[in-house]
């Protein structure tokens, strides 16, 4: 047995990726047999024993105008906490602020991995408009990065593309999962749909996003209203809390369009995702996209940007990849459509139905020495 030990910021009530990839990863090494540990921000101390496993929470501030993230500051603290739990393998879900774990983890001699769960030259690009940021600074910080950890870990080829730009070697692509139980087609319901979709509607179309600048999420307001302007008359929910929310209802204040906010309850999400026509992706730099991956679950097409790994989550039957501008969007979501519903709900599942959660586990578990015949990832550097 090992003890498997998983840090991230950017995880909370709140979140949505990075905490499901977390938890899932966390039930799968307890179900395998390790102790599992998340070491994680929160508003204050706590330590307690959760499906995931042992879950310990930093008292840490909150990052203005996040939309209620906290983040760890004192990272000496958090490596005096590390070498209290005395982890035998560490993964670090942030190559942005948590960086300097790889050089505690090397200097204790633990194997350690980092999750490249975004892209430095994406980041770069949300705030400064320019497409995918700068190579160089991108570049320069992720050769300064890398080099602290034993492997990295990219879930998508986009998001390891930066990796392999700057020639770094010791690098695994390991796709996340999805709960192909829970987001399922059997949870289309009648209620939800009656709901949202009432005389006069053509379309439901859903968006789970955080609405953040680098996500986007003006492009569904504009594909909405683009869509009404053709005499098509799709009705729109977003799922999903954040900065913009105010002015993005402004936005929207003449459109038919659901504000829901952060949804806790997963089975009141599987329902709204199995019931929608599409789910929308406008995020023009997401490295894998958990929630277009949970709507193909379901039985939903999802309309993503082409410049994101969303398109390799889709596939070829899954949905459509479109320019991350408003006219596009619109247009595939009335391709999407115009697809017999049966053929395209199914094309949905069975492409999902290639990412269960335990072979994320598994080749985790691989990556990390921990399964019959592997070899562990430390490495010298």
């Amino acid at each position: 047995m090992a003890r498997i030990v998983q840090v991230a910021n950017f995880y909370g009530p709140r979140s949505g990726g990075i905490k499901t990839t977390m938890n899932r990863l966390g039930e799968g090494y307890s179900q395998a047999g390790h102790e599992s540990v998340l070491v994680v921000p929160g508003q204050r101390d706590s330590d307690e024993m959760t499906s995931a496993g042992r879950l310990i929470t930093l008292a840490s501030p909150e990052l203005p105008k996040s939309g209620g993230y906290r983040v760890i500051t004192d990272v000496d603290w958090l490596c005096t906490v590390l070498a209290r739990i005395a982890p035998d393998r560490l993964e670090v879900s942030d190559r942005l602020t948590l960086r300097s774990l790889g050089w505690w983890a090397r200097s204790s001699g633990v194997p350690s991995a980092m999750w490249a769960h975004e892209r430095v030259d994406g980041v770069l690009s949300a705030w400064t408009g320019r497409t995918l940021g700068s190579p160089r600074i991108a570049d320069a910080w992720n050769r300064a990065t890398v080099r602290r950890f034993d492997r990295v870990i990219a879930t998508t080829n986009f998001a390891r593309e930066e990796i392999d730009r700057i020639g770094w070697t010791k690098v695994s692509t390991v796709p996340l999962g999805v709960d192909l139980d829970q987001f399922h087609p059997h949870r289309w319901n009648a209620d939800v749909r009656m709901t949202h979709c009432r005389e006069g509607v053509d379309a439901l179309v859903v968006m789970c996003s955080r609405l953040s600048k680098e996500k986007r999420p003006d492009l569904a307001i504009d594909a909405i209203r683009r869509l009404h302007s053709y005499g098509f008359r799709a009705k729109l929910v977003v799922v999903g809390s954040g900065p913009m929310e105010e002015q993005l209802r402004r936005r929207a204040a003449d459109l038919p369009v659901t504000w829901l906010g952060f949804v806790s309850d997963r089975d009141a999400l599987a329902q709204l995702l199995a019931t929608a026509d599409v789910v929308i992706a406008p995020g023009p730099i997401e490295t894998f996209g958990l929630a277009a991956l949970e709507a193909l679950a379901s039985g939903t097409p999802v309309v993503a940007s082409n410049t994101s790994a969303v398109g390799e989550i889709i596939g070829s039957r899954g949905g459509r990849v479109v320019a991350p501008d408003a006219t596009s969007m619109a247009a595939g979501i009335l391709e999407v459509i115009s697809t017999a519903e049966p053929a395209r709900r199914a094309a949905a599942r069975s492409r999902a139905e290639q990412f269960p959660w335990h072979k994320t586990v598994h080749e985790m578990l691989r990556i990390h020495g921990l399964t019959h015949g592997s070899v562990p990832t430390q490495v010298v550097a």
